[in-house]
């Protein structure tokens, strides 16, 4: 084939890559990802009071973080509680923090990559913004969802 034509070709894919580049992208121009937490008051939207985020790892990252915040939370207060419960034993008991905030870091990463993934692939694709609100609300729902797992009720989760 004849190089000019390969080049033509070429330069074609490299504006309709570019075009596409743009309409997946809904970020704004000059757009930077906003520091963590980047919370903001809600009521009443004045101007550019708002934080955004419009990537897909960005969003991943804001709930795997919202979610370890929390998580760790509720396990430090769970072993403080078994901690003072059981102070008796205190040459062992010492070791129940540890395991618990270890248990809750693991079970944080795995609950926040599925739910930020699936946030970031959700968002993604309908091309919409998201408030960091929307994380942070992730997190506590993952939270609940932690806490009310861990009775036993028939018929639960």
């Amino acid at each position: 084939m004849c190089p000019i034509i390969q080049g033509l070709r070429f330069s074609r894919l490299i504006v309709f890559s570019s075009f596409l580049r743009r309409i997946s992208n809904t970020a704004p121009l000059g757009y930077v990802t906003p520091p963590f937490p980047s919370l903001y008051w809600p009521f009443p939207v004045k101007g550019d009071q708002a934080s955004y985020l419009y990537h897909a790892y960005d969003i991943w990252s804001f709930t795997v973080i919202w979610t370890l915040i929390f998580y760790e939370g509720v396990h430090l207060a769970t072993s403080g509680y078994a901690v003072t419960i059981q102070w008796r034993n205190w040459k062992i008991i010492w070791v129940a923090p540890l395991v618990y905030v270890l248990i809750g870091g693991i079970e944080a990463m795995i609950a926040g990559s599925v739910i930020g993934g699936l946030l970031g692939g959700v968002y993604g694709v309908g091309i919409f913004r998201m408030s960091t609100w929307v994380p942070f609300a992730w997190g506590v729902i993952n939270t609940l969802v932690l806490i009310l797992s861990s009775f036993a009720i028939q018929g639960g989760l």
